[in-house]
């Protein structure tokens, strides 16, 4: 079992609409199934949480609910429910992924294991566990449940820090140097965690979040010099004062920087940050310079159930403005958390799914197109997980390729397919190309070319079988080594593809560089091919791609044909070689070995 989160909450006084539930219903909404009376309200504007059940113990029952806050005008609260109103109240808060049937049994048992491991940990209240809580909820949400167990605030020093209360504390030199930035004269990281620790201490009921820096900002302070960049930092604080929609703020390092927002709709937040940016957009020293900025936002009912560590959330979510030359402003996701944590899994785990020999290979077919005869295949690598889920390369081949891990995937490939030739060639069968991923990051690796030789070599495989290949879509940050190590195992025997063409950021003077054997169209070329939206302009990409190949002297190979008046119409264009399920989808290599060998 994995545990994503344990935290420690507040949450403001709130009303929470219910329905009486029997035992039945109770079990069926452990196992992910809620009535349409409670969850047509889920993700509606106002509502702290997903549908939950809540154990009231001044009612001595169950009940399944969703709390919302109370007296805003904008929330259409539900009018066929029942209601109840909480006061303010802080909670010790348990999340774990769930993998087996839930029971409330399982429930109190994983509960009573996760409490005498309490480590979460808050810088200005302490909490303990209340001994007769007035409510206690469980959330069941996309496979994770979370416990919530009310706590009893024993004691608050964050409402000195929010009052200045330097009397209470040692020196206010010490005060300054731990809550104030000393560019900007601005409060810090440090002043804003108590605003999401107990925000009632500044009056604050619900609140988004948001994170974000200035982007190209190493590059400002080089070309107009430190003073200049201090006078922008300063200038985002002011706009951070006079905004009426901003709660409290912070400079965290550098140029980045936290506020707390007035939570709103979507819309009208980006609306306000949009203008909030733009407003900070130029240099007074030169206008003309245009300034853009990097925002991950946190919405209420993620922010809320962070507490202080939201951050975490909203860097997240900042750290996918990647625009060139615009303002991003993006919102943190439960998918952005989960492929992080998905990451993590199976960053930990790839080694021991290489000892139990969790991946395997399947072969997709490649065709000749006039002749209809088999012309090879590519090796595609699929993971049985943990023996329970077969898992497509989407799943995890991006996040191995971040991590360093692909290189491991791929060797397997190559073994397994070198293992197969080995067999193939030992029992006097006809032998076809088969090609294999080279992923990027293994290009500058500079012993890869041995590596990879030795690998097909202690199998005894001819290097012609062989066909490396590289994803057209991907970067290349050095591509004299890239075309070095091409050229290289192209002189070994090696046969080169690109993937994907079309698709990703090689220029066409690339192309008269590279050491390719195949050319190979991307799927997405096709897809309208034969199809009523078929039109002249795709047909003529299709057409100038397979005769810029021709003269190139590569073979030209479409990938995804499905349907025959795919594969005929792309005859006629000239294509080569088809790959797609019109003649066959990925198969095993057994299966691979008795339909084509």
């Amino acid at each position: 079992m994995f545990i994503n989160k344990r935290n420690q909450l507040y949450k403001p006084k709130r009303i929470l609409y219910y329905l009486e539930a029997s035992d039945s219903d109770i079990e069926a909404f452990y196992n992910g199934i809620v009535c349409d009376k409670i969850k047509k309200y889920t993700d509606s504007f106002g509502a702290y949480d997903y549908p939950g059940i809540f154990f009231i113990h001044s009612l001595g029952k169950k009940v399944i609910g969703i709390e919302f806050r109370i007296d805003d005008d904008r929330i259409k609260y539900p009018g066929d429910l029942k209601s109840l109103v909480f006061e303010s109240s802080f909670f010790y808060a348990v999340e774990f992924e769930k993998e087996n049937e839930i029971t409330e049994n399982y429930i109190q048992r994983i509960s009573e294991k996760l409490l005498l491991d309490d480590d979460a940990h808050r810088h200005y209240s302490d909490l303990i566990i209340k001994s007769e809580p007035n409510v206690t909820a469980v959330f069941e949400h996309a496979k994770k449940i979370r416990i919530l167990y009310e706590c009893e605030l024993i004691k608050n020093r964050a409402k000195d820090i929010l009052d200045d209360k330097f009397d209470n504390l040692d020196k206010e030199m010490l005060y300054r140097k731990a809550f104030f930035d000393p560019i900007t004269n601005y409060y810090n990281w440090n002043h804003l965690v108590p605003y999401l620790e107990i925000p009632e201490a500044a009056g604050i009921k619900d609140y988004a979040f948001a994170h974000f820096d200035i982007k190209m900002f190493k590059v400002l302070n080089e070309v107009y010099g430190h003073i200049v960049a201090n006078k922008l930092l300063a200038k985002v604080v002011n706009a951070i004062k006079e905004s009426d929609f901003i709660y409290a703020g912070g400079r965290c390092h550098e140029d980045n920087f936290a506020i707390i927002l007035r939570d709103m709709p979507q819309e009208e937040m980006v609306e306000k940050l949009e203008s909030f940016f733009e407003s900070i957009s130029h240099l007074d020293e030169d206008p003309n310079y245009k300034i853009h900025y990097r925002c991950g936002v946190v919405p209420m009912q993620f922010a809320i159930h962070s507490g202080n560590r939201v951050a975490d959330e909203g860097k997240m979510a900042q750290a996918l403005g990647n625009s060139p030359d615009k303002t991003d402003i993006v919102f943190y996701t439960e998918k952005m958390h989960d492929d992080v944590l998905w990451s993590n899994t199976i960053k930990a785990y790839v080694d021991t799914a290489v000892e139990k020999d969790e991946f395997f290979v399947n072969l997709q077919p490649k065709v000749d197109i006039i002749t209809e005869k088999l012309k090879g295949a590519e090796a595609l690598v699929r993971w049985n997980y943990k023996g329970k889920e077969f898992l497509s390369p989407s799943r995890f081949i991006p996040f191995f390729e971040k991590d360093g891990s692909i290189g491991k995937i791929d060797d397997i490939v190559l073994k397994k397919v070198c293992a197969a030739f080995a067999k193939w060639k030992n029992e006097g069968k006809t032998l076809y190309p088969i090609s294999v991923n080279l992923s990027r990051n293994r290009l500058y690796d500079k012993n890869i070319i041995k590596h990879l030789t030795d690998i097909v070599d202690s199998f005894g495989v001819s290097h012609n079988l062989i066909d490396f290949e590289l994803t057209e879509s991907a970067t290349y940050s050095d591509m004299e080594q890239m075309i070095r190590v091409l050229e290289e195992l192209r002189s070994l025997g090696f046969k080169i593809s690109m993937d994907d063409f079309g698709t990703g950021y090689s220029s066409l003077s690339l192309l008269t560089q590279m050491p390719l054997d195949t050319l190979k169209i991307d799927k997405s070329f096709v897809d309208k091919v034969g199809t009523e939206q078929e039109n002249e302009k795709d047909l003529s990409v299709i057409r100038h791609i397979i005769s810029l190949a021709k003269e190139l002297n590569f073979t030209c190979l479409v990938e995804g044909a499905e349907q025959k008046q795919q594969v005929e119409k792309l005859r006629a264009l000239g294509c080569e070689v088809i790959q797609g399920y019109y003649y066959c989808k990925p198969i095993s290599i057994e299966e691979y070995e008795n339909r084509y060998l």
